[in-house]
């Protein structure tokens, strides 16, 4: 769909998306996770949701899958780092939409959810990214939320970020290459100008 198309669906929503925001930043810091360990971990989620607002007409299909989408986004860590199960985390989508939808939801939601294991290269397995690949909507969600990280390290300079930096730049080809699903269904593609704006943010 088109920009002017999507950013008239995402304004019509903006009631159910703002209640979205607002629950996963109350579950999130009802467990008191941070990011960075300064900021409210809600200020990752809105960067994370960022993307998908301003890239997400390359890849939304349908009006249905705009709340699903977005709750992704909002979501995403919330099994991982605020304790919820799949079943708590299709219960809340529930408050928002429809049964078909919050099936959607949750499923971006477990995709994203990395592994167990005891080292990065463990929680994020093949296993893990197969499970991205086949999940609609969860390529473009993990992708945003690299960019958000991406983003924040590069404009740091302390000694972490740093670190973070070097270490995105070292994985991008792998977790590109990881991340593409081999269908022509668009749901699951990548859009090229995020991409680039994530080697630009690493090149600069």
């Amino acid at each position: 769909m088109t920009k002017t198309e999507f950013d008239q669906l995402t304004a019509a929503a903006k009631p159910t998306l703002d209640a979205i925001r607002n629950c996963a930043h109350e579950l999130h810091q009802s467990v008191n996770q941070l990011y960075d360990g300064t900021k409210p971990y809600g200020f990752h989620l809105d960067m994370v949701a960022d993307g998908v607002f301003r890239y997400g007409h390359e890849i939304c299909q349908r009006k249905q899958d705009v709340a699903p989408l977005f709750f992704g986004a909002w979501f995403h860590d919330s099994i991982e780092d605020a304790r919820l199960t799949y079943n708590d985390v299709t219960r809340i989508a529930r408050r928002f939409m429809d049964e078909e939808q919050a099936h959607m939801a949750a499923e971006i939601v477990y995709a994203l959810t990395n592994e167990k294991g005891r080292t990065r290269e463990e929680r994020a397995d093949e296993r893990y990214y197969r499970g991205i690949r086949e999940t609609p909507y969860a390529p473009f969600v993990k992708l945003c939320d690299r960019a958000a990280n991406i983003a924040y390290s590069c404009q740091g300079t302390d000694e972490s970020n740093n670190h973070m930096r070097e270490v995105y730049s070292r994985e991008l080809p792998h977790f590109l290459k990881a991340l593409q699903a081999p269908t022509d269904d668009l749901r699951m593609s990548l859009p090229e100008g995020l991409k680039a704006e994530i080697e630009t943010s690493l090149q600069s």
